[in-house]
């Protein structure tokens, strides 16, 4: 079996109580444990601020849909070319959006994709935030409103943008290996 990270990764039944507890309520949830709690679980007050920022972004209501918030992480992750995020968001977005060939789209190139004129706006702003936030300015904004986005929105979408860049870097550095049970997940209806 391939090492799912460069790093140790501690046993579970080492590691704090509130980290452990999280981890098996996901395993509860989907049947397996994604190896990016095992892996980030190396260094736990790291693993809990990574997770707290995650879900500030990923878990609250927004003027993004949670699918949306998943084409971000896919289109962003696949431009820095972030295997373990494209593999697990991937199969998370297609069973957010109840369609299989999205994800795969989104990955390979947004503008092609089968989505909405709006979700193609904010997702080349989550790519100019991820490739060129220097290069950021009103006219980017103007184009975000057009479609309907609020400035809150707006920062959602970055905020999820550049968050995801810390995750991709740090899954590349430590070659965190995607789950093989993601590849799998949200191709087939549900029996």
């Amino acid at each position: 079996m391939n090492p799912i990270s460069r790093y140790p990764v501690p046993p579970l039944a080492d590691l704090p109580e509130d980290i452990r507890s999280r981890i098996l309520a996901v395993q509860e949830k989907s049947g397996f444990v994604p190896n990016v709690f095992l892996t980030l679980a190396h260094r736990p007050a790291e693993f809990r601020a990574f997770f707290a920022y995650h879900d500030a972004f990923m878990e609250k209501d927004s003027g993004l849909s949670k699918a949306e918030r998943e084409m971000i992480v896919v289109a962003t992750s696949a431009a820095n070319q972030c295997q373990y995020c494209v593999v697990a968001h991937g199969a998370i977005l297609r069973i957010r959006a109840k369609n299989p060939l999205l994800a795969d789209q989104v990955a390979i190139n947004y503008r092609k994709a089968d989505i909405t004129p709006r979700q193609k706006a904010m997702l080349a702003f989550a790519l100019k935030v991820t490739q060129e936030s220097y290069a950021i300015n009103d006219a980017d904004f103007a184009a975000l409103r057009e479609q309907g986005f609020s400035d809150e929105d707006i920062w959602d979408i970055g905020g999820i943008s550049a968050f995801f860049a810390l995750s991709n870097r740090m899954a590349n550095m430590i070659a965190m290996r995607p789950n093989d049970e993601f590849y799998s997940l949200g191709r087939q209806p549900r029996a």
